[in-house]
């Protein structure tokens, strides 16, 4: 779990739980992982309706769960169901009654069971319908979404070992009898992985060769023309920035089939806006100094074996708030007052904290200590009240005698997000 985050304090973290040991297992590790920092486990069982037992078997799921300690609910797919294509309709039923739930109520992340064996059969299924490279990846173990992140934690374990975490803790799963049957491709082609496995093709090294079809690469031929000496010379001063002061995860270079796309995506996140950063490159149109680089709008710095992409200080004009009523400011920031606020009265604003409130604020919290880059401290959002400084929601400040309940949203949600995802600031 802890290389699928970063995960909010007091997590509460929702779990798909058909019932089986795979789902079980992973609601029980879930719901211990998130006690342990305060949270819990929540789990989601879906009703198909596809069966005429199929509501008994969710009220026993959520009977164990309960038994568990894990707090649940049932799900339940209402309407026609589909003649053709079952499966892929019912999966396709099932993920919109998670999401919408995690949507409804403010859950940001999503875990499903899928194990080691589910990602052997996902590869041998798309290799069978002639899937390249992405697809060969099989599923990734993050996948963001437009209100919340679906996380796969258990990829790498095979489910024997699920099956004995499970009775490890006294509890049991309730298999679908539908995973036996052959009419569905997956049941067949699980068969077939049996087979594989005796030759010495084993569930294991399936799963390896799509972790490394996962992994960004850049053929030779390829490289050299996308690195043409126009373009190379265009990025030699960010590689600077990037690689000599990068000890930790940004160690070594960039591909250049990398850069144009990455830094595309990264400036119209932080501005808000899209915009051809790869032209910017190729014309020289930056500016580089002793706190580090400039481009279209963004400020690049090297900070604590980091580079820090952040709002370069220009003027960004404030706006009003009004109470109840939902802002969006500077294209990235949805912002919502509560509806009856006991606070003076006075013009209610967001806007950049600015040198003048980033000097302000250093003075009575260090910033540094919470992990904040200063540089981008300027740049910060800020909430006033007549001027006076209320709240930065990034750096965690709030005013003395201001209640945190002034505030009931504040999202981070640009028109073109690095992971697709929106997420809380405060």
């Amino acid at each position: 779990m802890e290389r699928l985050g970063p995960f909010e304090s007091n997590p509460e973290v929702a779990v798909a739980v058909s019932g089986g040991t795979d789902s079980m297992a992973a609601a029980l590790l879930v719901d211990e992982w998130a006690r342990r920092r305060g949270g819990r486990a929540i789990g989601l069982i879906v009703d198909h309706g596809l069966r005429d037992e199929s509501a008994d078997e969710a009220a026993i799921v959520k009977q164990r769960l309960s038994s568990l300690n894990i707090k649940s609910l049932v799900l339940q797919w209402r309407g026609e169901k589909p003649s053709a294509n079952v499966q892929a309709e019912a999966r396709h039923a099932r993920y919109q009654l998670l999401s919408d739930y995690c949507a409804q109520h403010g859950i940001l992340h999503l875990v499903l069971g899928h194990h080691r064996d589910d990602q052997a059969e996902t590869f041998i299924m798309r290799l069978s319908r002639g899937s390249g490279l992405y697809g060969l990846a099989a599923m990734s173990a993050v996948k963001e979404q437009a209100d919340c992140r679906i996380l796969r934690p258990l990829l790498t374990l095979p489910k024997g070992r699920l099956l004995e975490t499970v009775k490890a803790r006294g509890a049991e799963g309730v298999d679908d009898p539908s995973n036996e049957n052959r009419k569905y491709a997956r049941t067949r082609f699980r068969d077939l992985l049996t087979l594989l496995a005796a030759e010495g093709l084993s569930a294991s090294r399936l799963v390896e060769t799509s972790r490394r079809l996962g992994v960004p690469a850049v053929p030779p031929k390829r490289r050299s023309h996308l690195c043409s000496p126009g373009r190379s010379r265009s990025i030699q001063a960010v590689l600077r920035f990037w690689t000599p002061r990068c000890s930790g995860p940004c160690r070594g270079t960039l591909p250049c089939a990398v850069l144009p796309g990455r830094w595309q995506q990264s400036r119209a996140t932080i501005m808000g806006h899209g915009w051809n950063v790869w032209r910017s490159f190729s014309r020289g149109s930056w500016r580089v100094s002793t706190s580090g680089a400039t481009l279209s709008g963004c400020r690049l710095v090297p900070w604590q074996r980091i580079l820090v992409i952040c709002r370069e200080n220009r003027p960004i004009p404030q706006m009003p708030l009004v109470a109840g009523c939902l802002a969006r400011w500077d294209g990235r920031f949805d912002v919502l007052l509560a509806q009856n606020l006991k606070m003076p009265a006075g013009q209610f604003t967001i806007g950049a904290l600015g040198p003048e409130g980033w000097a302000q604020i250093r003075k009575e919290i260090d910033p540094i200590a919470s992990g904040f880059p200063p540089l981008a401290g300027e740049a910060a959002i800020a909430i006033r009240n007549a001027g006076e400084i209320l709240m930065v929601p990034h750096l965690g400040y709030l005013k003395k005698g201001v209640s945190p309940e002034m505030i009931v949203k504040c999202r981070f949600r640009p028109g073109n997000s690095l992971a697709g995802v929106a997420f809380t600031v405060a």
